[in-house]
C-alpha cells in the first residue's frame, strides 16, 4: 500500500508542477501583452484557463481521495494539504492573468496611451515572486519562501507609485482616463498576484516546518533561533 501511495503522490506531484509551468506562462505572457501592446497574445492566455480549472477539479479531488483511501502518514498528509491551498492559489493566479489579458486588450485600443514605465517594473517583481514561490514548493525550500514574502513590500510600493502616476495622467487628460482605468486595474492584478506568491510561499513554510505563519509577514522573514 505505501508503494502504491508513492506513485501516486509522484505522479500528483509532477502533474503540478506541469500546472505551476502553465500558470506562470500565463502571467508571462499577459505581461507581455500589457506592456509590449501584444494585444494577439490576449487570446492565448484567455483560451488556457479553462485547462487550468479542469486541473484545478482533478488535483482537489485527487489529493481527497488519496487522503481517504490511503490514511498517509503526518508528512504525507501535510503535503497533500498543501498541495490542494497550493493548487487553489494557482487557479485564481490563472484567473488575474486573464484579467490583466483583458485589460490590455482595451488598452490596445488607446495607442496614444503610455503604459507608465513604473508598471513594467512592478510586473517584472511580481512575475518574479510567482517563480521564486513556486521553485520553493518544488524544491522545498524555506529561504526562498521568506525571501519572496520580502518581496512583497516593494511590490506593494511600486503599485502606490503607478497607481499616483495614473492619477497624475488621468487628471492632464479626460481623454487619459479610460487607458488609465485599464492600466489601474491591470497593476491592481499584478498586485493581487504577488500576494498569492506570498500565500504560496506561507505554505511552503508550513509544508517544511509544520508552522502557520499567515498574517504574520513581520516574523516570517527571519528565521527562528
Amino acid at each position: 500500500m505505501s508503494k502504491h501511495l508513492d506513485r501516486e503522490l509522484d505522479a500528483l506531484r509532477s502533474d503540478l508542477i506541469s500546472q505551476f509551468g502553465l500558470v506562470e506562462q500565463m502571467i508571462l505572457t499577459a505581461v507581455r501583452a500589457l506592456t509590449e501592446r501584444r494585444g494577439e497574445l490576449c487570446d492565448d492566455v484567455i483560451s488556457q484557463d479553462a485547462q487550468v480549472d479542469s486541473n484545478d477539479i482533478k488535483f482537489e479531488e485527487e489529493c481527497l481521495k488519496l487522503l481517504a483511501l490511503h490514511q498517509p502518514v503526518a508528512s504525507n498528509m501535510r503535503w497533500l494539504f498543501t498541495v490542494v491551498k497550493v493548487n487553489n492559489e494557482l487557479e485564481r493566479m490563472a484567473d488575474l492573468a486573464c484579467n490583466i489579458a483583458e485589460r490590455a486588450k482595451s488598452i490596445e485600443k488607446h495607442p496614444g496611451f503610455p503604459v507608465p514605465e513604473e508598471l513594467n517594473e512592478m510586473a517584472a517583481g511580481a512575475t518574479q515572486m510567482v517563480k521564486q514561490a513556486l521553485d520553493s514548493f518544488i524544491e522545498g525550500d524555506e529561504d526562498k519562501a521568506r525571501a519572496v514574502i520580502s518581496s512583497d513590500d516593494e511590490v506593494d510600493r511600486q503599485n502606490r507609485i503607478v497607481i499616483e502616476i495614473l492619477h497624475e495622467k488621468m487628471r492632464e487628460d479626460p481623454e487619459n482616463i479610460s487607458p488609465a482605468v485599464h492600466c489601474f486595474s491591470a497593476s491592481r492584478h499584478l498586485e493581487r498576484i504577488a500576494d498569492l506568491a506570498v500565500n504560496i510561499s506561507e505554505e511552503v513554510i508550513y509544508l517544511v516546518l509544520g508552522d502557520i505563519v499567515r498574517h504574520q509577514h513581520g516574523e516570517t522573514i527571519t528565521k527562528n533561533n
